[in-house]
C-alpha cells in the first residue's frame, strides 16, 4: 500500500505540472493584462510596474521564474490585493470554503445514502417515487437559483436565518442556508448512485442467503448490503469533494462569503494571473489527493481489491 501511494504520488507530479502550464499559457493569453484599467496610466508607471511583477519579460522567462518560485511553495503575489501574496489569500480564503464544502458533503452523504437505501428497499413503491422525484428536482435545479430562493424565503420572508456573512465556522446559524443550497445536487446524486447499487446488491447470492438464516431485514441493509453498495459512492465523493470545496463559487458570491470561490473570479475579472493559477493549482491537488483517498478507502472497503 505505502509503494501504491508513493508511486500514485509520483504520478501526480507531471499531471500538476501540465495542468500548471496550461493555467500560465491561457492566463497569458487573454487580451490586456492586470494593470489595465479605466484610468490610464502613465507609461513611466505602467513600465515601472511591469517591471516589479516580472512581466516585462519574455513569456518563457515568466514562466520558468513562476516554476522556480512554485516549487519552493510560493505562487506569487497578487497583481491586484496590495500587499498580499497569493499565499496569504488562499490561506485566508480556503479554511472558509473548506468548512463549507465539507459540511455539504457530511450532510449529503448522510442524507444520500440513507434515502438511496430507502427507495431502493422500497423499490418501485410511493416512497421510492417521491425520492427519485426529489432527486430529480436538486440535480435539475442549479445552485443559482436554490441559494436566493432559500435567501428570500427563510431570511428575508420569515426572517428565521441570517441571508450571509461570515461569523466562524461554529457561527452555525450562518452556515446553514449556504451549506444546504451547497449540499442539496450532491444530495440528489448520491441517492441516485446510492439506490441503484443497493437495488443490484440486494438481488446478490449472499443477501438471499442471509435472507435465508433468519436475520432481520434491517441486519441485512446494514451489515451485509450497506457496505459493498457504498463503492460506487465512494467513487463519486472523491472528485466531487474536490469540486464541492474549490467550485461553490456561486454560493460564496450570493452568501457573501470570502472563500477561494470569490478569489477566483475577482482574479478572472481582473486578469490577476497569479491568483487565479493559484486557486487551480489547489484545486488540481486537492483532485489528486482526494482521488488518492478514495483509492485507499476502496481498498479497505472491498476485499477483492489490492494494491499490491
Amino acid at each position: 500500500m505505502i509503494k501504491y501511494i508513493f508511486f500514485r504520488l509520483l504520478q501526480a507530479i507531471p499531471t500538476i505540472w501540465i495542468i500548471v502550464t496550461l493555467s500560465f499559457l491561457l492566463m497569458h493569453a487573454v487580451p490586456g493584462g492586470p494593470f489595465d484599467s479605466e484610468k490610464t496610466l502613465s507609461p513611466e508607471i505602467q513600465k515601472n510596474l511591469e517591471k516589479k511583477y516580472n512581466l516585462d519579460k519574455p513569456l518563457y522567462k515568466q514562466y520558468f521564474i513562476y516554476l522556480n518560485n512554485l516549487v519552493h511553495g510560493d505562487l506569487g503575489p497578487s497583481f491586484k490585493y496590495k500587499d498580499y501574496s497569493v499565499n496569504e489569500l488562499l490561506t485566508e480564503g480556503f479554511p472558509i470554503s473548506a468548512t463549507l464544502g465539507l459540511s455539504a458533503m457530511f450532510i449529503a452523504l448522510i442524507i444520500g445514502v440513507s434515502f438511496g437505501v430507502i427507495a431502493a428497499k422500497y423499490q418501485n413503491k410511493f416512497i421510492d417515487y417521491c425520492m427519485m422525484v426529489f432527486a430529480l428536482i436538486g440535480m435539475s435545479i442549479p445552485g443559482f437559483v436554490i441559494a436566493p430562493l432559500l435567501v428570500l424565503i427563510l431570511s428575508i420572508k420569515f426572517q428565521l436565518l441570517p441571508a450571509g456573512e461570515w461569523q466562524g465556522p461554529f457561527a452555525f446559524q450562518y452556515l446553514i442556508l449556504p451549506v444546504f443550497a451547497l449540499s442539496l445536487p450532491m444530495i440528489a446524486y448520491i441517492t441516485r448512485i446510492m439506490r441503484s447499487s443497493m437495488v443490484e446488491i440486494l438481488r446478490s447470492n449472499f443477501i438471499r442467503t442471509a435472507r435465508a438464516k433468519g436475520l432481520p431485514e434491517w441486519k441485512v441493509l446494514i451489515f451485509h448490503a450497506l457496505k459493498p453498495a457504498l463503492l460506487p459512492v465512494i467513487s463519486f465523493i472523491g472528485p466531487a469533494l474536490a469540486s464541492i470545496v474549490t467550485g461553490s463559487i456561486v454560493i460564496e458570491k450570493i452568501f457573501g462569503l470570502p472563500g477561494i470561490g470569490q478569489h477566483f473570479v475577482q482574479g478572472a475579472i481582473n486578469r490577476d494571473y497569479t491568483l487565479v493559477m493559484g486557486v487551480v493549482i489547489i484545486s488540481a491537488l486537492l483532485i489528486v489527493i482526494c482521488n488518492l483517498i478514495v483509492d485507499i478507502i476502496y481498498a479497505l472497503i472491498d476485499p477483492k481489491v489490492s494494491y499490491v
